[in-house]
């Protein structure tokens, strides 16, 4: 790992060094994630957890019904939600 650090000069000081240091690598670790208390939404995460990330089969349909002009797009109805989303209402 390269360590870069100042002098009282202002020159900057590479080092090299084998492992990060304790307290950087207690800083880099995430927050245990918090515990659901509701029975209800374990079995919702898991079934999520297992879901592929991107479903290719319906990616695959809606390319083709768009490419065949079967589904209607509308790119100024779609530009004027990415604004809306992004908080640049005008």
């Amino acid at each position: 790992m390269r360590i870069t650090t100042s002098t009282a000069d202002g020159m900057a000081v590479q080092r090299v060094a084998d492992s990060a240091p304790a307290e950087a690598a207690e800083a880099v670790q995430p927050p245990a994630p918090a515990p659901l208390q509701s029975s209800v939404m374990q079995p919702a995460l898991q079934a999520m957890r297992e879901m592929p990330e991107i479903d290719q089969e319906k990616v695959d349909l809606l390319r083709n019904a768009l490419a065949k002009g079967e589904l209607p797009f509308d790119p100024g109805k779609l530009a004027g939600l990415i604004q809306r989303f992004h908080g640049s209402e005008q």
